[in-house]
């Protein structure tokens, strides 16, 4: 199933400095989640993102905070998954009643919050899309098994060029030439 810019919805998981400190490729990740934040702004794609323990893991990391502005909350929680939290779970059903199923995933830790958060959207009906490139853990094979892991458990595991073109559709709209550049 291709993505629909009118039927996502983009969720970052918890690109915070202290964990970020420990993530491998750290600085890729925060590039490709900040990639897929800029055109879902440019789309109208609803953003939400989330920061797990903020008051000892501190705040999402400033790239990831300039790039959202005020398109969208920065919501705590201390369930790893994402679903398994009140405020975090209504934003995403409440997104998904307005006709947008799709949810397309970056963050951290791949192995960690963003699995589990994957497959518990999946078994709640909604289409989860985990985003390769702007994923990652502390190693690169728990990274590999998350991705392994989500794979089987019904999730599609794409990457950030994948996101926007098939945001977009098409060549020559006003939309692709504002977004070509994050694609160059």
């Amino acid at each position: 199933m291709l993505l629909s810019r009118d039927k996502s919805q983009l969720l970052i998981i918890d690109v915070q400095n202290k964990l970020l400190a420990a993530v491998s490729g750290q600085e890729w990740v925060i590039e490709r989640c900040v990639r897929l934040i800029d055109a879902a702004k440019a789309l109208g794609v609803p953003i939400t993102v989330s920061e797990q323990y903020p008051a000892g893991l501190g705040p999402t990391a400033e790239p990831i905070r300039a790039a959202l502005g005020n398109a969208g909350p920065i919501l705590d929680k201390i369930e790893f998954s994402c679903v398994r939290n009140e405020a975090l779970r209504e934003r995403l059903h409440d997104i998904r009643r307005r006709g947008r199923p799709q949810v397309v995933i970056g963050g951290i830790e791949a192995h960690v919050c963003v699995t589990q958060t994957a497959i518990d959207l999946e078994e709640q009906g909604f289409e989860a899309f985990v985003v390769a490139d702007a994923t990652g853990s502390r190693t690169k094979t728990s990274r590999r098994l998350a991705l392994t892991r989500l794979l089987k458990a019904g999730a599609d595991v794409v990457d950030s060029e994948m996101v926007i073109f098939e945001w977009l559709e098409r060549a020559g709209t006003p939309e692709f030439k504002q977004l070509q550049g994050l694609v160059k």
